[in-house]
């Protein structure tokens, strides 16, 4: 559709160099076509032309000084991307690969997911391209400090509530709360992913692990089936893959792989949970010392991995759960999981799978879950810790986790009927494409050209 096209043309003529945002906004736009089509009211608003353009995009310098007292510099971002159904919702990375481009892919994926929730929450996201890795904890502290000092600005409990993402966690949202309440002089639920201690909420760590496995169960279930017995590839070694492995577990499927940035490990018994929360929560090791417990395992480092792809998926398996980051599952990748038998495929993390990728899944009829819809379960529960902070209250793990479960149980109707209803039955990433396109467009036609 030329309008599409002259779109996409006209964005990479005004943010040049960002591939991962365009392949983000490819991907949504192409599948909208359906309702561009059968919708003039969406080309006369200029609809698509205002999604792709962030309401407000902060860059700014991040100065502090590490343990040797030399003065470090690193780069923040906050894009604050739309805010038609609420306020800015969306987490902090801290990772060396940060810049501009990663974070307005992911804040323009957060628009539609946050959609999907049903939720008042608007998109977007930000971080920093800092390495919390082999840092003490009053460095990261001091990096934590420098960040919120100028991010507390542009932040508000109804204005734009960030979260955690990669490298931030509740040490990093500790630090950041502190340093905001010193700064604000206010006491408030401006971050979501706190410590139990002082207004967080249950389940928040569990629930983008657990949303995508629930995501995944309601999959399996339209198709007359369930993950119980199914044998799962997870990759990842952080929070959402942790917790996606402890939900197959309880729901009778056995994961039997994990990763991290140096290698892959595959265990055909089952990953020993214990060893893995141990390594990456405790002594925060590389997956290298699993094989020291358990000599049975398989061990491949990335210097071994395939030259189209990555080690995790090269193994059979009923399903898998790309946990990890951005472009780790390749058309190679999705060719051996489809040789390999593989039914399913739900993403807990964002934009996993490469266009090639999705392209196969989608032609197999698999199962194939996006992040935007199988990784929503994150903000769907910092939403919740949102509502627990305004109305001072604190629910118990059972309330936070059947809430999370049905959001996701929405979610998965909601993009299963949409597909339904524009003629392919089946196809979630068009079905949850253009569910949450419509619900905030059709909140900023009603709110104006602002």
């Amino acid at each position: 559709m030329n309008y599409i096209h002259s779109t996409i043309a006209q964005l990479k003529s005004s943010s040049p160099a960002q591939c991962e945002f365009y392949q983000a906004v490819e991907e949504v736009l192409e599948s909208l076509e359906p309702i561009l089509e059968n919708s003039e009211k969406y080309k006369k608003n200029a609809i698509i032309q205002r999604l792709v353009e962030p309401e407000r995009q902060i860059m700014f310098r991040v100065p502090w000084v590490d343990d040797e007292g030399n003065i470090q510099v690193n780069k923040g971002y906050r894009i604050e991307f739309n805010s038609a159904l609420g306020p800015y919702k969306g987490g902090l990375r801290f990772h060396p690969s940060v810049n501009a481009s990663i974070i307005k892919f992911l804040g323009f994926e957060q628009i539609f997911k946050n959609a999907l929730t049903g939720l008042p929450i608007g998109g977007g996201k930000g971080g920093a391209n800092f390495d919390p890795k082999g840092r003490s904890d009053a460095e990261i502290m001091r990096f934590c400090q420098s960040f919120m000092s100028e991010l507390y600005r542009h932040i508000g409990p109804t204005t734009d509530v960030p979260a955690g993402d990669i490298g931030v966690g509740a040490r990093e949202i500790g630090y950041m709360f502190g340093q905001y309440k010193r700064l604000t002089g206010r006491y408030e639920g401006v971050l979501t992913g706190k410590s139990l201690l002082w207004g967080g909420s249950l389940v928040r760590k569990e629930a983008t692990g657990y949303g995508a496995v629930y995501f995944a169960d309601y999959m399996l279930q339209a198709r007359g089936g369930s993950l119980q017995g199914k044998r799962c590839l997870v990759s990842g070694a952080g929070n959402v893959a942790i917790y996606a492995m402890e939900k197959l577990y309880q729901m009778g499927a056995t994961p039997v792989s994990c990763s991290d940035s140096r290698g892959t490990v595959y265990h055909e018994s089952g990953i020993d949970l214990d060893l893995i929360k141990c390594l990456k929560e405790q002594s925060r090791d590389c997956l290298s010392t699993y094989k020291q417990t358990h000599p049975d395992a398989i061990y491949i480092a990335v210097n071994d991995y395939p030259k189209d792809g990555h080690a995790v998926w090269r193994f059979n398996a009923d399903a898998a759960f790309p946990c990890a980051t951005q472009n780790e599952l390749t058309q190679g990748d999705a060719n051996a999981l489809l040789t390999g038998g593989c039914l399913l495929v739900s993403e807990g993390a964002n934009m996993p799978s490469t266009k090639e990728a999705i392209e196969s899944f989608i032609a197999a009829k698999i199962a194939y879950g996006p992040g935007k819809a199988a990784n929503a379960g994150g903000v769907a529960t910092s939403q919740l810790e949102m509502a627990q902070n305004a109305s001072m209250q604190s629910w118990t793990f059972e309330e936070v986790d059947e809430k999370l479960k049905q959001i996701m149980k929405n979610i998965f109707v909601t993009a299963n009927d949409t597909a339904t209803e524009f003629g392919e039955p089946g196809n979630l990433l068009l079905g949850a494409n253009i569910a949450g396109f419509r619900r905030v467009a059709d909140a900023m036609i009603e709110q104006g050209v602002v």
